[in-house]
């Protein structure tokens, strides 16, 4: 099973690689010790979104299926949290509203997916139509103000949002603040390893096959529309994960968080960060939006602005991405050291064996 954690289709392996990871997690961990709750707080807000990059870089990177459609799951399962926690009663059942949440976006994801890969539709249309019926939601959603528009006690409230929703709780016990975070850190772990031993198990080579050539992996005996949708419902489901706990951390959700700009963004993090690589995604992505968050603090069209050229400078300069770039030259360099160890070694010891 460990094996699986070091496979061809992920950068970063043997006990540098992961000494380093654990270093960094280390650091994650003792973090909230230092800091105060604000910048607590921030970060967890950070992490959020980290979930709907890894299943996009899942989907596109390793699939091959550019997704528009992350914020359609992310605001599926952001209101259905709301609409089941409100509904539930509040209190430890918001842990089962939160996986209901994430079921429901699963459900949705399947039934669109399974119409648009069994219909053929692929390439450049695969975006077109996950973004048409992102666009559809967040209209809906939108004119959704009136008192009739509710689900139980649930009002949909239009482009004011949905509150009212209590967050995520163990019996009495909110889980905010400092808590929070640390559930954010160790979802993130589980979820990162558990995808690195996906993509480099049997299953991953599959995938990747089909995103290389659909036609050989068919000839091969594979039913490639099965990896595909099973890799669609997978991302959509880390997008619905990123909803429920945005909602919950909240306590609101609106359309604006569902519509085109907020589509765009996954989109951005990951091309530049490097879409065929899960640690590149990671690292990229919370670095993007530690640095836009930053810059909306003193003006949002400049961080708007920002992303865009961003994108431009990654398709014009490095479509494999930027962090991804980085780090195999990084990786090629340490890989390099550790040959003239290696062909270094063996002659120091003949050299000395002469001198004798």
């Amino acid at each position: 099973m460990f094996k699986l954690l070091e496979g061809s289709q992920t950068l970063g392996r043997g006990p540098v690689f992961w000494g380093c990871f654990l270093a960094i997690l280390a650091g994650a961990l003792i973090y909230p010790l230092f800091a105060d709750s604000y910048d607590v707080g921030n970060f967890s807000y950070f992490l959020i979104w980290i979930f709907m990059a890894l299943g996009l870089c899942l989907m596109w990177g390793y699939g091959g299926m550019l997704s528009f459609g992350q914020t359609l799951f992310f605001g599926i399962a952001g209101y259905s949290y709301g609409v089941l926690a409100i509904n539930m009663g509040g209190g430890t059942t918001t842990i089962a509203a939160l996986l209901l949440s994430v079921v429901v976006a699963m459900i949705a994801a399947g039934i669109l997916g399974y119409f648009m890969i069994w219909g053929g539709i692929n390439g450049i249309f695969f975006g077109i139509v996950t973004l048409s019926a992102t666009l559809v939601l967040a209209f809906f959603l939108g004119q959704t103000a009136g008192p009739e528009w509710h689900i139980g006690d649930a009002r949909l409230n239009g482009f004011n949002g949905m509150k009212g929703m209590d967050p995520l709780a163990i019996g009495n016990l909110y889980i905010e603040g400092s808590a929070l975070y640390y559930v954010m850190v160790a979802l993130i772990v589980i979820v990162y390893l558990a995808l690195r031993m996906l993509v480099n198990s049997g299953i991953g080579n599959v995938i990747v096959a089909t995103r290389e050539n659909p036609q050989r992996a068919e000839m091969l005996g594979y039913d490639v529309r099965k990896y595909q949708l099973l890799t669609f419902v997978l991302g959509s489901g880390l997008a619905g994960l990123s909803g429920a706990l945005y909602t919950s951390w909240g306590q609101f959700i609106t359309p604006s968080s569902i519509g085109l700009p907020a589509a765009a963004m996954p989109i951005v993090w990951v091309a530049f960060s490097g879409r065929s690589d899960l640690t590149a995604t990671l690292v990229g992505s919370f670095l993007l939006l530690f640095g836009f968050q930053t810059i909306t603090v003193y003006s949002q069209q400049a961080a708007l602005v920002l992303m865009g050229a961003l994108l431009l400078a990654t398709v014009m300069a490095a479509p494999q991405g930027f962090v991804l770039g980085i780090g195999k030259l990084v990786a090629d360099r340490l890989g390099r050291r550790g040959k003239r160890a290696a062909t270094d070694l063996p002659a120091q010891s003949k050299l000395k064996t002469d001198e004798a």
